[in-house]
């Protein structure tokens, strides 16, 4: 269990420290998500995001890559709550139905394993009460 208020703090100060202008999660990147996640009392973060068509891959659905980005991001978001700053090594996507591109969409990652500066990590992305992609991811340390 993680205190939310302080995650939440880790969050926002390394989200801005590591990831100014990044294309999921700044608020300052014009032509970004800007997804504001939250830091929930698991330790896992959540956040939700409205699409639209030009989003899309094949009409009306939500490109992969896209959804592949929302994984990755709650994931790097999750670490940024626990104050790790941390590259994506290796990211595993597994889709389970077509996600709706303007429909809203939840995404949550949750930290699995912490061992020797490689972290594990899980994300689901949600529609409807249904998983529609989850993925699993590795990530180490970032050099500065």
């Amino acid at each position: 269990m993680t205190d939310p208020e302080t995650a939440q703090a880790r969050l926002r100060g390394t989200q801005e420290d590591a990831h100014p202008f990044c294309f999921v999660c700044s608020a300052s990147n014009p032509m970004g998500l800007a997804l504001r996640y939250a830091s929930q009392p698991d330790g896992s973060v959540a956040a939700t995001f409205l699409g639209n068509c030009a989003l899309e891959g094949y009409s009306g659905v939500l490109h992969g890559g896209v959804i592949a980005a929302l994984l990755d991001g709650a994931m790097t978001n999750c670490l940024f709550a626990h104050g790790f700053a941390a590259l994506t090594v290796e990211l595993k996507v597994r889709y389970h139905e077509s996600v709706v591109a303007a429909e809203l969409v939840a995404v949550r990652a949750w930290l699995e394993d912490n061992s020797h500066g490689l972290y594990l990590l899980r994300a689901e992305l949600t529609q409807g009460g249904k998983v529609k992609a989850s993925a699993a991811g590795k990530f180490m340390m970032r050099n500065e």
